[in-house]
């Protein structure tokens, strides 16, 4: 596993508002700006991955203490 899939979620959020604020500065060379552009792609994409997974696991706990997988529903009854 490549050390940027180790980097937790707030590391990821960390490093991308840090790209964000190399990337306001005017005199950023193109080339480098559009590898910075690149970097946070693949971050926010990544960052957006873990937290669907982590939305998925949600469990929903009932009243007796026993928890029920969350389904992602829309919470709209047939």
């Amino acid at each position: 596993m490549a050390d940027e899939e180790k980097r937790s979620l707030e590391q990821k959020f960390s490093r991308l508002e840090d790209s964000l604020a190399k990337l306001e500065d005017d005199k950023l060379p193109l080339d480098q700006a559009f590898a910075l552009y690149q970097e946070g792609m693949k971050l926010l994409k990544e960052c957006n991955e873990e937290i669907d997974r982590v939305e998925k696991q949600v469990l929903l706990l009932r009243e007796d203490g026993s928890t029920d997988v969350f389904e992602g529903t829309t919470g709209v009854q047939e």
